[in-house]
């Protein structure tokens, strides 16, 4: 006998006081609030997330709450940066999942998505964009994802249409596309979709061919759209994602990995690697990054030195330029534990400050680099032959040369 269907219990209205209320509210932050809005943005995040820890649709209500209150409270913000544009895609992102997860019943859901609706329809800047393309992930069921897509299909086609009287923008097309995708409805997305190459829109078509089972199609599509209105890293996220739900692992990072995980640095980039692809050797990955940018291997000195990989380190700034100070604070900070490694790096960082690299370099700068590259020279026991390099590296410098300046006396050379 089959199990009787789980019971959703009626949710309960909650009273819970959100401290996020009152710090995000309509015209709270000025022109110059950019850093304050992406603060608060991240703190409202962090309460709701320990919030529906322990309570799931208390969490999800003050989801629903912050995303209704974002637009109005950062309209009048500076956003020219992309910080905070940025912190909020990554806000919803977080509370997505913890609305579509909360177990109410569809009339609860129901009220949700309205007032989510609502909120997208009257954001202006825009600011939360971007929930449109979850949908079909908020609506969690094919039946109330079906009922969203017939309500919205209307517009969509007449704002898609090949008739110019007709198309033009409307804030659903995203959210009428996502409900199509998650009821199954994949031959009206590419019916809907037959007179637009917007990759915004035609991503759709790429994600209902990979829901069919259909992954070599679904990227064969996608590669067609490329082209100079079509950003390159959208196309090789969503390759990425159709290879490996696939299975394809290897074939992920090795067509697309590289490429699709940009982080805001170097070491960011190589973690976001590593994270999406933990059964890679770790040096084989940051080998790989390095081989894709010729002439930047200095800068991935920090992630080297990060993994403990210190002769591969140092051979990345041989010949390439890394940041004097990043390189000196090397030589300070591992002269006790790796006294070779820090010697190397410090007569690096020597080396390109003759050579006029780094930003705002003070004479202290150039005396650190100086004393720890002494200090891990005597660790190692060669002592006189360091002092004998950096003598020769600074003399090759112009009588006028800045570290020559602060070096010479000490070194014999003015």
């Amino acid at each position: 006998m089959s199990p009787k269907p789980s019971r959703i219990a009626p949710a309960k209205k909650t009273t819970h006081k959100w401290q996020f209320a009152s710090r995000i509210r309509p015209n709270v932050f000025g022109w110059r609030s950019s850093s304050a809005a992406v603060a608060r943005t991240r703190d409202a995040v962090t309460e709701i997330t320990n919030v529906a820890r322990k309570d799931p649709v208390t969490g999800a209500e003050g989801a629903v709450r912050l995303i209704e209150r974002l637009s109005p409270a950062l309209e009048q913000v500076d956003s020219s940066s992309g910080a905070l544009g940025s912190a909020v895609n990554r806000a919803i992102e977080a509370l997505v999942p913890m609305i579509a997860s909360a177990p109410v019943p569809a009339s609860m859901r129901e009220q949700w998505l309205e007032r989510l609706y609502e909120a997208h329809a009257a954001d202006q800047v825009p600011y939360i964009e971007c929930l449109a393309d979850y949908w079909g992930e908020l609506c969690v069921t094919k039946e109330l994802a079906s009922s969203w897509a017939d309500r919205l299909l209307g517009i969509t086609r007449m704002a898609l249409s090949p008739d110019k009287n007709l198309r033009g923008h409307y804030h659903g097309t995203n959210a009428c596309l996502s409900a199509l995708l998650q009821a199954g409805r994949y031959e009206e997305i590419r019916a809907v979709l037959a007179h637009t190459d917007f990759w915004h829109y035609r991503c759709y078509a790429v994600k209902a061919l990979a829901a069919e089972g259909k992954p070599d199609d679904a990227i064969a599509l996608a590669e067609a759209s490329r082209g100079p209105w079509t950003p390159d890293g959208s196309v090789d996220r969503l390759c990425e994602r159709i290879l490996l739900d696939a299975g394809r692992t290897e074939e992920a990072y090795r067509r697309y990995g590289l490429t699709a995980r940009k982080g805001g640095t170097h070491l960011a980039t190589f973690r976001e690697l590593a994270k999406a692809y933990p059964g890679m050797p770790r040096e084989q990955i940051l080998k790989d990054l390095i081989e894709r940018s010729p002439g930047d291997e200095g800068k991935w000195f920090a992630t080297a030195k990060k993994l403990g990989l210190y002769q591969l380190a140092l051979e990345l700034v041989h010949d390439s330029p890394c940041d004097p100070k990043t390189l000196a604070r090397a030589a300070r900070d591992y002269a006790e534990r790796e006294p070779a490694f820090a010697e190397g790096a410090g007569l690096a960082a020597l080396h390109w400050l003759v050579r006029g690299h780094g930003y705002e370099i003070t004479s202290l700068d150039v005396w650190s680099a100086y004393h720890s590259t002494l200090r891990a020279a005597e660790l190692c026991g060669n002592l006189e032959e360091t002092k004998a390099l950096i003598r020769n590296l600074v003399s090759a410098e112009s009588t006028g040369g800045f570290v020559r300046q602060v070096l010479g006396r000490e070194l014999g050379l003015s």
